[in-house]
């Protein structure tokens, strides 16, 4: 039999990182990642060792390790995640961050965030703002099923979910806040073939030729649903704020910004329905980034 630190340490060099050696051991075994230090010497069976060669072939083959081990961080948030989700990553925080700015403390609200996925970004807002209201849909129901049982192993009860693409479950109603990280990547684009995207759901990746089909389509139908002063937020591509403000000023937002991520780059542009005189007189001057 081997012991758990020889299975780690082969692991490790096959994959050229401890860490998901751990993670993935951890997972096959059930124990929290404190158990490490003190089973170091613990032995594996047979079938154990079979069954840990089997879970790091899959992640050298290329699977995520999300959709291996079956979850995610994000926010403050452990998340299940399926293929049926897309994975959540460290950038969406900062949409989560910006939507937070907006949303009041201390009354009622409500939030709507479309194309929720595994809920990560309606779940962390709605742990944030326990008084908001928040609806989370998706036109995959595979996702909201999963988005579904996130809520429930949270205790998250301010949270429902609705069928449907996009806006159209939102018929006949008004939010203070819409949010959405919408697929925004070039159809064409040669990284849909690589890495972790290989395995994730195209629909919430891939939106046309210029990866804006979709943020299209949200951009012009958000304005119906949003309370004066309501705000629509998205996320999208490094390359892609210049047009993202453009196609918000067109449409009529006022206070249009486009937010930088940890690395500098474009991330997140959003807009509110009240227009003001600067924005009548010269939208470009109404127009930031930071």
């Amino acid at each position: 039999m081997a012991d758990v630190q020889g299975a780690l340490a082969l692991a490790t060099h096959r994959l050229g990182e401890r860490s998901e050696a751990d993670l993935l051991l951890l997972h096959l075994l059930g124990r929290p990642r404190s158990w490490l230090f003190a089973h170091a010497d613990e032995p594996l069976s047979m079938a154990q060792r079979l069954a840990y060669d089997a879970l790091v072939q899959r992640r050298l083959a290329g699977e995520p390790l999300a959709y291996i081990i079956g979850r995610r961080d994000f926010w403050t948030l452990e998340l299940e995640v399926t293929p049926a989700t897309l994975i959540p990553r460290p950038e969406t925080e900062r949409l989560v961050e910006l939507a937070l700015e907006r949303l009041p403390r201390d009354r009622a609200c409500r939030v709507a965030d479309l194309g929720t996925g595994s809920g990560a970004i309606a779940l962390a807002i709605a742990s944030e703002r326990p008084l908001a209201q928040v609806l989370a849909t998706d036109a995959s129901d595979a996702a909201l099923v999963v988005a579904r049982r996130n809520a429930q192993r949270l205790g998250l009860a301010n949270i429902s979910f609705a069928p449907g693409d996009w806006l159209a479950p939102l018929t006949g109603q008004r939010f203070d806040l819409i949010v959405s990280n919408p697929p925004y990547i070039e159809t064409a684009d040669p990284h849909l073939a690589q890495g972790d995207l290989r395995f994730e759901p195209a629909s919430a990746l891939a939106s046309g030729h210029d990866g804006l089909d979709d943020i299209r389509r949200i951009v012009r139908a958000a304005r119906d649903h949003l309370e004066p002063g309501g705000w629509l937020l998205f996320e999208h591509g490094w390359n892609q704020g210049a047009a993202c403000r453009s196609l918000l000023h067109e449409t009529g937002y006022a206070e249009v910004f486009t937010a930088l991520d940890l690395e500098g780059r474009e991330r997140v542009s959003g807009g509110d329905v009240l227009m003001n005189e600067c924005s009548d007189a010269r939208p470009d001057l109404c127009s930031f980034i930071y």
